[in-house]
């Protein structure tokens, strides 16, 4: 089997959203939001960016065998993605994602995570029928870390560079032999902090904890700060790149959109500082609509 330069392997969610003025505290309840579905999942939403922006992608994820499956299965395949490694899995239900948003474009977002963690090791089997290797593999951790792991070891002895989106934020971090396989680590503040075990909030402690994961091994960091743009650490020092400035609406996807968006760049082999300041531009687009994949921009907005 052929494939494409950019490789997705991770998950597959249906988004169920609501709107409301206000996020609501432990044991509220806020009335009056709007409520939209909408396809999901950081592995998904990765795939989608990538692809719209021109990338040529394959996708590895795990589908529950209902209704939700079998639609966002069409809606990959109406993007343009190659999903004949996007495997169905019998007596499972599709991942579900419950998020509520705010005025402000602040989130909470709960999983039933259904496929996605029965995505073993062992499901990268279908890797096997590839011909060649991609260009760029993209991981996040909405499936088991062990097949994380095991994915990036493939891509590591298959030539490929391997992107990881530290996402959701690993509680007690990541294990050094993980690290040691990543080219390119893409945490916002929050995952960073979680990652070395301390707070992140300015950009001397994003260096700080660049630098932190450069010696454990990967080999670049690039440590989102929003709105204040970004940090690439490397073991040769440090440089900035900018984000637009745009009125927020919804956060969702954001960090997808940009680690899609890296890869695409990358695999078009822009430089390292191009292919940062591409995605800033489009997560920055991202940012300012609602909704996960409904969000993501194409290449001419750009």
């Amino acid at each position: 089997m052929e494939i494409s330069a950019i490789l997705v392997i991770g998950s597959s969610n249906m988004d169920m959203i609501v709107k409301s003025a206000t996020l609501p505290r432990p044991g509220e309840t806020v009335i009056g939001g709007t409520f939209s579905m909408v396809p999901g999942g950081k592995g998904a939403n990765q795939a989608v960016a990538a692809a719209r922006l021109g990338g040529r992608v394959g996708f590895v994820t795990c589908l529950g065998d209902d209704d939700f499956g079998r639609a966002l299965r069409r809606t990959y395949e109406g993007e343009g993605i190659d999903t004949r490694m996007a495997q169905t899995i019998a007596q499972a239900h599709t991942g579900v994602a419950f998020i509520l948003v705010d005025s402000r474009g602040e989130n909470l977002i709960s999983v039933a995570s259904g496929a996605n963690s029965l995505f073993t090791p062992g499901r990268l089997r279908v890797l096997d029928s590839l011909a060649s290797a991609p260009r760029w593999v993209l991981l996040q951790l909405e499936i088991p870390l062990a097949t994380v792991e095991a994915a990036a070891g493939w891509a590591k002895q298959r030539g490929a560079g391997v992107i990881l989106d530290p996402a959701p934020a690993p509680v007690g971090g990541l294990p050094d032999s993980l690290l040691s396989l990543v080219d390119i680590l893409t945490p916002n503040e929050v995952e960073a902090g979680a990652l070395v075990g301390r707070t992140v909030s300015s950009v001397e402690e994003a260096i700080s904890a660049g630098r932190s994961l450069v010696e454990r091994g990967s080999r670049e960091v690039i440590v989102k700060l929003g709105e204040r743009g970004g940090i690439c650490v490397s073991p040769s020092g440090h440089w900035t790149y900018p984000t637009p400035r745009v009125k927020a609406v919804d956060s969702t996807a954001a960090g997808d959109c940009f680690a899609g968006a890296l890869a695409v760049g990358l695999s078009e082999d822009m430089s390292a500082r191009e292919a940062a300041e591409f995605a800033a531009r489009a997560a920055a687009i991202s940012v300012t609509r609602m909704g996960a994949q409904s969000s993501l921009p194409r290449r001419e907005e750009l």
